[in-house]
């Protein structure tokens, strides 16, 4: 398995962070995955600021559903960058 060259920490770190606004992604260089996390979070805020709180909750819900299951791809080196290349921690 080829290693990507982005840093296995920092991915962590922004997917943990930072990762409902897709952060991460952007860092790794998967724009679309970025986009529909970045989207998911706006449109969470937008139906909160319409007061239509089960809406907001779902977009919310889906954005964190994903955001953990990538979280734990990449804490294991099982998440590819947007080369296709595994980021791996440093030891592996």
């Amino acid at each position: 398995m080829n290693k990507s060259p982005k840093k296995y920490t920092v991915a962590v770190c922004l997917s943990a962070i930072f990762g409902v606004l897709g952060v991460h992604h952007f860092y790794l260089e998967r724009w679309a995955h970025g986009s529909i996390d970045l989207t998911l979070s706006l449109m969470a805020l937008y139906f909160f600021s319409q007061q239509q709180y089960i809406w907001a909750g779902l977009f919310f819900l889906m954005d964190l559903v994903h955001t953990v299951y990538v979280t734990s791809l990449l804490i294991i080196g099982k998440y590819k960058d947007g080369n296709g290349l595994f980021v791996k921690a440093p030891n592996h």
